[in-house]
């Protein structure tokens, strides 16, 4: 548990991310969707039709891309959080 609430603390800070961090790992998102299965579909793998892997904490804000920082959205409200995450 103190592991996990160090990790939220962590990409909340912004904590040890680079420059790198900001380009998307297809590794990383992989390794969310074996652990978080597609809402729609319940596969951990493939396609998962009206739903996209959202960063909680955005990448041009500083944050992870790593599995801890995912999340499935809906495509609808992924367009709206994009309008203003990163402005």
């Amino acid at each position: 548990m103190k592991t996990v609430i160090f990790c939220a603390l962590a990409l909340l800070m912004g904590c040890g991310v680079t420059a790198d961090a900001k380009k998307r790992d297809p590794a990383q998102r992989a390794a969310f969707a074996r652990s978080h299965p597609c809402p729609s579909t319940g596969k951990t793998h493939g396609t998962c039709p009206g739903y996209v892997v959202d960063h909680v904490h955005a990448l041009c804000k500083g944050g992870a891309d790593k599995p801890i920082n995912m999340q499935w959205q809906t495509k609808d409200s992924a367009k709206a959080k994009d309008k203003w995450e990163c402005k």
